[in-house]
């Protein structure tokens, strides 16, 4: 059986890194997520809280939307900064996305409103998919 010793060094040393670009990357998503509701002109929160699952959709997909290209940037990202402007970038055009299924549809913060879940599965996969493109693209 091999030494575990080099194993526990690379651990003790990479740690502090690893969580520091954890909650980096956490923050920055949070961030993001707060800046994703304050903008949308309906209250996501209070539409769960009634029951309304077009909400929940929605902004599920928003929240995963910004989470996956801020995992491959993670995955290849140099230094801290590389996740705050990644991140940044991921919410311009989560919200993006959101504007142009709202010229697609037409009044979907209403629809959502109305509990409306053919629209709010619309959205949330354009999110999905705005989502994976970018991280492609930001993975490089």
């Amino acid at each position: 059986m091999s030494d575990p010793t080099p194993v526990f060094q690379s651990l003790l040393s990479g740690l502090p890194i690893l969580l520091l670009h954890l909650a980096c990357a956490t923050l920055v998503w949070a961030a993001a997520m707060a800046v994703y509701m304050w903008i949308t002109p309906h209250d996501e929160f209070k539409l769960i809280r009634a029951g309304n699952e077009a909400a929940a959709i929605s902004l599920g997909g928003a929240a995963l939307g910004l989470a996956v290209p801020l995992a491959f940037c993670l995955a290849g990202s140099v230094n801290v900064w590389d996740v705050v402007i990644w991140g940044s970038v991921t919410l311009v055009l989560q919200l993006i996305a959101f504007r142009l299924v709202d010229l697609l549809l037409g009044s979907l913060s209403g629809r959502i409103e109305a509990n409306e879940r053919s629209a709010a599965i619309f959205l949330a996969m354009m999110k999905a998919a705005v989502a994976c493109l970018t991280a492609a693209a930001v993975a490089g």
